[in-house]
């Protein structure tokens, strides 16, 4: 398999085709942007759920609703568009943490602050624990991948241009999501590895896939789909980190301060990659 089919190019997909390139070329500053939307997803899905009180199961069904939004401007468009793509990629990883609570914590003390004894209104959650939660998602995640197989359209992003494999392409983008969440708070919270010990672990575990896109017998589709689930647990922990308290590893800044200042550097780098994209198409 040629190691460059993950690089989207420009191309006009066969006159059979409706739509022109929908997703972004995948290089180095894709996983820059990545990991920054999904640390900002896991530290203003925390703000929503913990620090404004919505709780949990609030929290999911109002950021689900802003992926559904997201997601329909997105299948909408007729191009790539960086402020469309991460949006979505946003607000998937917003959707993804608090689902990821909700079906994995419950109302036991140990999820919520000091003093309180309930976190907004319904369900707490469905305390499944992270290793029944993981189990529900990476089989989901199979499903979706089978389903797609079953289509014969193809798991090369550059070459995702029809609204059928869009549709799978987001489906496994917010399943991935949530199960990184919950890979990245196992890591933090149960592992024993901390806030930085389990960031460290899963950026070890990056450079390894990097070191495999050498190898000609392991194929990069099979390498992009393992590195965008680590990605996720890597924001999860960074964002953990970044908010959680000193006495517990963390900086305490705050997941309202750290959402405006990731916030800030997403739409940075959105900005940019909108740039490099209507300079690209100009040529």
């Amino acid at each position: 398999m040629d190691k460059t089919e993950l690089v989207s190019d420009h191309r006009v997909a066969d006159p059979g085709a409706s739509v022109m390139k929908k997703l972004p070329e995948v290089t180095l500053a894709f996983w820059i942007m990545k990991i920054a939307a999904t640390t900002l997803g896991e530290t203003a899905g925390d703000l929503f759920a913990q620090t404004l009180k919505l709780g949990y199961f609030l929290t999911t069904i109002l950021l689900f609703l802003i992926f559904v939004v997201t997601l329909v401007v997105q299948l909408r468009s007729r191009r790539y568009n960086p402020f469309f793509y991460w949006t979505v990629i946003l607000s998937t990883s917003m959707a993804g943490t608090t689902m990821s609570d909700f079906m994995n914590r419950d109302a036991s003390s140990k999820y919520l602050s000091d003093g309180a004894t309930s976190l907004g209104w319904g369900p707490q959650g469905l305390g499944l624990g992270y290793p029944a939660g993981a189990a529900i998602l990476i089989s989901l995640l199979v499903l979706i991948f089978t389903v797609w197989k079953f289509t014969g359209m193809t798991f090369v992003i550059r070459d995702i241009v029809t609204f059928r494999a869009e549709v799978l392409f987001w489906s496994a983008i917010l399943v991935s999501n949530t199960l990184g969440t919950s890979m990245g708070d196992f890591l933090s919270d149960s592992s024993g590895l901390g806030y930085a010990g389990g960031a460290l672990l899963v950026t070890g575990l990056l450079a390894v896939l990097v070191a495999l896109m050498r190898v000609p017998a392991v194929p990069n589709v099979v390498l992009f789909w393992i590195a965008f689930v680590l990605t996720r647990p890597l924001g999860a922990t960074a964002g953990d980190f970044l908010t959680k308290p000193t006495a517990k590893g963390g900086l305490d800044l705050g997941t309202a301060g750290s959402s405006a200042v990731l916030f800030a550097v997403l739409v940075g780098l959105m900005g940019y990659a909108h740039l490099r994209e209507r300079r690209t198409l100009a040529t």
